[in-house]
């Protein structure tokens, strides 16, 4: 496997995470979604800021801390106005950080759709083995075998087989990683020496 094609893969998840609240509305357990609004409460020179999120049914809010009673002047002026001005791209940010959502609130809603940027590192189109790297812009809850298999497009099966036989290897040959979601910094060797449509998956991995 002298001759790699080398690929990077930019995960991006399409829909972001949606904590299950128990709603004194609707009287249940229901997914709130974020509204991309911030709440921000001066007392003093301490400040409080939250994410607004509402029920997908009736509305209700629900308030996502961001800031807990810091001490103005060790806020980033920037920071403080983006809160203040609803930037959409911190809010963004913080709506698809399911790490933080899981830790506030305890059962959150995920999405695995993800859009994938490809960008070719190193290597010729006619290699024939596959390095990809990954990078994620948020943490996903798409499995790494469905992220393969729709790129690549071949069957998950196909995968497995590949697995099985030492073909691909992911990692540091994790156990069940094609099972697990998609990471940070993993890395999936494929050896595609014997495979009839090598060109035609060398051509879907590099987009």
């Amino acid at each position: 496997m002298s001759s790699i094609l080398r690929i990077r893969w930019v995960i991006a998840p399409k829909t972001a995470p949606r904590p299950l609240i128990n709603c004194n509305r609707c009287g249940g357990l229901k997914a709130y979604h974020s509204s991309g609004k911030f709440r921000v409460n001066a007392n003093g020179k301490r400040i409080d800021a939250w994410l607004i999120y509402r029920c997908i049914d009736c509305e209700n809010s629900w308030n996502f801390g961001i800031l807990e009673r810091c001490n103005r002047r060790d806020i980033e002026p920037a920071l403080l106005q983006a809160l203040e001005s609803n930037d959409p791209a911190l809010a963004h940010r913080h709506a698809f950080d399911v790490v933080a959502l899981r830790s506030r609130i305890g059962r959150v809603e995920e999405f695995p759709e993800a859009a994938v940027h490809k960008e070719v590192l190193g290597g010729r189109p006619r290699n024939t083995a596959l390095e990809l790297q990954l990078g994620l812009e948020m943490p996903t809850a798409l499995r790494l075998d469905r992220l393969l298999a729709s790129e690549l497009r071949i069957s998950r099966s196909r995968l497995q087989a590949w697995e099985e036989k030492r073909l691909l290897v992911v990692g540091l040959d994790e156990a069940k990683a094609l099972r697990k979601p998609a990471r940070e910094g993993t890395s999936i060797l494929i050896d595609l020496a014997a495979e009839s449509d090598r060109e035609a998956i060398i051509s879907a991995a590099g987009g």
